[in-house]
Parts: structure tokens; sequence; C-alpha cells
């Protein structure tokens, strides 16, 4: 027996009611409405009504948002360079320092899948979207210069994720949610030059496979125009 049928067969008891109500105004303006809560006895029976607070509703909507949409919580990661998680506005930057990643790659670009040397790589996600920069240097300051990132799949700075299906976490802190959004970058197959356009000096499979066994290159990156102080809006 899985969780999902244990869960299913699982007896749920009635706790609690809300009710909302609504009326009319006289003139027909706007119609003035009412929330009440009501408890529900052993035996199915509401009990007295009482009003709803705005503390009971803004404790509703802040669990269901956070349990829901999966926004991290817990200590922030030392390389977390920037975090807003309020609804709407939700965006955070982090960089990764210069090391080795696992790489898969379709067959059309003729690359074996392997480890290769990566330059200090900086995430940026924005609701369901990434983008990615490279940097030199191990830690990125406001004034550290950005440059392309040089992998394929990447269309400037905007990341093509394809159809991942990695499960996104519903409730995580923050080290899971860098570790999710991590792996569906490098865990994807690459496949294309985003947007035809060779983010390296260098035809970007030659750079890759010397990667393979040597430190990266940096004269390979092209600047973006940007510095890290520009992204961190």
């Amino acid at each position: 027996m899985n969780e999902m049928t244990k869960r299913i067969q699982q007896i749920m008891y009635p706790k609690a009611a809300l009710i909302a109500y609504e009326c009319e105004t006289a003139d027909f303006s706007r119609p003035q409405n009412y929330l009440e809560l009501r408890p529900i006895n052993e035996r199915g029976r509401m009990g007295a009504g009482i009003p709803v607070t705005y503390e009971f509703m803004n404790s509703l909507t802040e669990s269901y948002t956070e349990g829901m949409n999966g926004t991290p919580h817990g200590r922030i990661p030392p390389n977390m360079l920037l975090c807003d998680p309020r609804k709407g506005h939700e965006k955070y930057i982090w960089y990764n320092p210069p090391q080795k990643r696992k790489m898969y790659f379709q067959s059309c670009l003729h690359i074996t899948d392997g480890t290769f040397n990566v330059p200090g790589i900086i995430y940026v996600v924005e609701q369901e979207s990434m983008d990615i920069h490279a940097f030199k240097g191990t830690v990125p300051q406001e004034q550290t210069e950005l440059y392309l990132a040089p992998f394929f799949n990447v269309t400037g700075a905007d990341v093509c994720l394809g159809n991942s299906s990695l499960e996104k976490p519903l409730d995580t802190d923050f080290s899971g949610f860098q570790e999710y959004w991590e792996k569906r970058f490098w865990l994807s197959e690459f496949s294309h030059l985003g947007g035809s356009r060779n983010p390296t000096r260098s035809n970007l499979v030659s750079v890759t496979e010397k990667a393979r066994e040597n430190p990266f290159d940096y004269s390979e990156l092209r600047p973006s125009g940007k510095k890290l102080k520009d992204i961190l809006l």
C-alpha cells in the first residue's frame, strides 16, 4: 500500500466550517460580505458562529502559500546573493564557485557525457524561469563583470529548460530550492546553441571538450556588458 492509498483511506472528521455571507446594500452599491467560523462537535453539529479575524485569515493564507507554492524557508545559504520571496515578486540569485560538473549531451553534438571543468556560475530564478551568467574568480562582488555562460541551451542568459521531469519540492529550505534548480539545468541534455550564437570566442564544442581534462580557459568567455550589481535589482 503506497502513501497516496493510505491517505485516501484515512477517515477525515470535520472540525469547523467557514461560512461566507453576502447582502446587497440599500443603494445597490458594492455588496457587503461577512465571514463566520463555526466549530463542529463530535456529533457533527455546528456550534455558535464567531467572526473570522484578520489574524486567522493571514495565518490561513500564509500556511497555504508556504505549503502549496513551494516558497523556500529556513537559513539562507552563504552563496545566496539576493532573496525576495514576496508573492508576485519572487526572485532568487546565488552563485557556485568554479568546479567540476557532470554534463550530458544529445548525440547530435558528438560530445560524450562526462565531467567537465566550468567557471563560476551565477543563477537567477524568477517565477518559473532561469538565467545564468559566468564570472571570473571564486566569490562575485557587486562590481564583478558578468560573461555569457559557456554552455549549450542558453540564449544570452536565458536557459531553455525543456520538459523537465524533475518534481518541484513543495516544502523545502533554501538549499533544497537551489539544488532543485541547479539539477534542472545540469541534469538536462545539452542539445543546441541558444539563438544559434556561439557564447565563447572559439567553437563551443572545442571549448567544452578541452575543459574535460583541463581547467576552464577563461580567455574564451565573452563579456555580457553587465556587472553583478546590474542584476541585483
